[in-house]
């Protein structure tokens, strides 16, 4: 009770006048000291405001980056990782639908528990280790066939291809005749082991047909070119190579792969790239060609991988954005800069090529070619049709393991490619060992070409005879569906010592019902009407197979294989930290990192994607937004 009285005593004196008494005597008395707790005062308050602000200002500040690294890179990672949006060029970015298949060793014995695989012929072309381009596999599948064409023939719309060996050997004529105006063709490469210029094996077939069939040509090459030197080096090899043809469409300058470690380019920075992309455009230039400028959306938007505000300015523009719906009639790129060309999915279908072909509209055309540089006469060229297997060169006497058909071309998609049949005791020369599973043979004569599984240079080995139980082997009754894991051959009986017996290939997605899993290795499956055979270890009952093999957070690097490095990095500007390796889902963003923010990374993915430590949390950004830290 005396406590509150003398509080109540205390307040009342306050709010009267004796307070206000006190400080006037109290200032008459102590003018100078007065005046100096003022003055400090005022200091004191006018800090204490400017550092408000400026704690404010920065909470806004960081709160307005994020929201932008949310609207922009949400959308940009997406363009650049290859295993989201797969917005990659010409594919041209390793996607992990792109795994190279390389045939089984097949024994003299009963393959047991060994994968067996496609044949060779039915494989996509292998790629060479030097070379630094890879096709694709990406985009919206597409016939060309299905789109709509501007009614009015004056709009400058003009729709075309661009090839390379992926693409085998192109029947020109019936590209012609589905309506392609122009096609870019790839002439060369600089290999990534020795920095070698490379003619691509099928760049003159494809000029000389090409103009043959009244398609207007333009060209491109892929530099890996690490000086200006190089970089003009490979221009004035272009310029001297396309001199006979008449190359109406522009001359594209493509590079890529260039955060790869592996790369010859990696450690570049965007401008020093950029000069010798220059250096190469300038040359083409000179020597009265249309330059033109290749790369994918998200390496050119907001100056990202290149210095694109310095090459827009002088060429014209080829851009990948692989949109994952395609409007014919309302087609246009999301691309926000100025661009002359789009290319906008590596899964086109033309007639004449076999594999999927990579699709561009330009915004221009022409009436009629140009005319050849120099008069000199272009090269009669003949498609090679082994151009693209790397042949170990051997001189030795084969015979067949049981048979084998010989065939004029590396390939059994044809019937009609079988010239001779080589039986157990005959004897062909072998010249050649094939990287795809292939021998080259002379027989009688003629060069020919026949599975090596099937071939041994044992000339005392007779043909072997398999017993019942390899034969037919037991058999567990099952009744169930399943699908291939990627693609397996079906087969008459369960056994893959002659190519003749393949009857089917079985794709993922393909259903089969298998009634039988054999202790052999393989299992029977009701296929088409027909009892077929595929080894069991190929196949699969889990029907949503790749599907279930994408990242998750509980498995965040399923089907990706990740080189194990440790190594300190930043971003170049932003970019995301995800738990998975992943932007499909906006909801696995577990932080962005900022220029000068340090991450230990990890590991390198085959997918675009970098493993990294930050925060103590395993996390995952796109390769090409972060940069080591020396």
């Amino acid at each position: 009770m005396d406590v509150l009285k003398y509080t109540g005593t205390i307040v009342r004196f306050m709010l009267g006048g004796h307070m206000k008494k006190f400080i006037i005597t109290y200032i008459r008395n102590n003018k100078k000291q007065t005046l100096r707790y003022v003055m400090t005062s005022l200091v004191i308050a006018i800090s204490l405001i400017f550092i408000s602000y400026y704690i404010i200002s920065m909470i806004y500040d960081k709160h307005s980056d994020k929201e932008k690294v949310e609207d922009l890179i949400s959308n940009q990672i997406a363009e650049e990782a290859p295993l989201d949006e797969a917005e990659y060029p010409n594919g041209k970015q390793q996607d992990p639908d792109d795994k190279l298949i390389t045939p089984a060793i097949e024994e003299d014995v009963i393959q047991t528990e060994k994968e067996e695989v496609v044949p060779p012929e039915d494989m996509d072309p292998q790629m060479e280790p030097k070379d630094p381009q890879v096709q694709g596999n990406t985009g919206v599948e597409l016939d060309v066939t299905d789109l709509d064409r501007p009614v009015k023939e004056e709009e400058a719309i003009s729709y075309g291809i661009d090839v390379a060996k992926w693409q085998g050997i192109i029947d020109w004529k019936k590209v012609k005749e589905s309506g392609i105006d122009f096609a870019m063709i790839r002439v060369g490469y600089r290999t990534l082991d020795k920095g070698e210029i490379v003619e691509d094996p099928y760049a003159k077939y494809n000029l000389q047909e090409a103009v043959k069939n009244d398609i207007l040509i333009g060209v491109y090459f892929f530099s890996t070119a690490i000086n200006e030197k190089e970089a003009r080096e490979e221009a004035a090899w272009v310029a001297d190579f396309i001199a006979p043809y008449p190359i109406t469409y522009p001359v594209a300058y493509n590079c890529e792969g260039f955060t790869d470690p592996n790369n010859r380019q990696y450690g570049m920075s965007k401008d020093e790239r950029t000069d010798l992309a220059i250096e190469f455009l300038d040359y083409i230039k000179e020597e009265g060609y249309n330059p033109m400028f290749y790369a994918a959306k998200s390496e050119l938007e907001q100056n990202a991988m290149w210095n694109t505000d310095r090459l827009s300015q002088k060429y014209k523009i080829w851009v990948a954005q692989y949109p994952e719906l395609f409007d014919t009639e309302t087609a246009k790129s999301s691309y926000s800069g100025k661009h002359a060309m789009w290319q906008y999915t590596s899964k086109g279908n033309v007639p004449g090529i076999g594999r999927s072909v990579d699709l561009n509209i330009a915004y221009f055309k022409y009436k009629k070619p140009a005319k050849a540089k120099k008069d000199t006469p272009q090269e009669t060229v003949t498609a090679d049709p082994a151009a693209l297997i790397d042949f170990e060169k051997v001189d030795e006497i084969v015979t067949a393991k049981i048979e084998t058909n010989l065939r004029s071309v590396p390939s059994t998609k044809d019937p009609d490619t079988v010239v001779a049949v080589l039986k157990n005791g005959d004897t062909a020369k072998r010249t050649g060992i094939g990287n795809n599973g292939w021998s080259r043979l002379e027989y009688r004569g003629q060069i020919v070409y026949a599975v090596t599984s099937y071939l041994t240079t044992n000339l005392e080995a007779a043909s072997p005879t398999p017993t019942p139980q390899e034969q037919k082997g037991n058999y567990k009754k099952v009744n169930e569906k399943v699908t291939a894991k990627d693609k397996t051959n079906l087969r008459s009986e369960p056994s893959t010592k002659s190519e003749d017996t393949i009857v089917e290939v079985l794709h993922y997605g393909d259903i089969a019902i298998r009634t039988g899993i054999g202790d052999n290795g393989w299992s029977r499956v009701e296929y088409k009407g027909q009892t077929l055979y595929a080894v069991s270890s190929y196949l699969t009952t889990d029907l949503n197979y790749q599907e279930n093999s994408k990242p998750t957070i509980d498995n965040p690097e399923a089907g990706v294989k990740f080189k194990d490095v440790n190594e300190q990095v930043t971003a170049k500007e932003f970019t995301n930290l995800r738990l998975v390796p992943s932007s499909e889902d906006e909801n696995t963003i577990a932080a962005v990192l900022y220029h000068g923010d340090i991450a230990i990374r990890t590991g390198i993915g085959e997918n675009g994607w970098s493993r990294l430590e930050y925060n103590g949390q395993i996390l995952y950004a796109v390769t090409n937004y972060l940069v080591v830290v020396e």
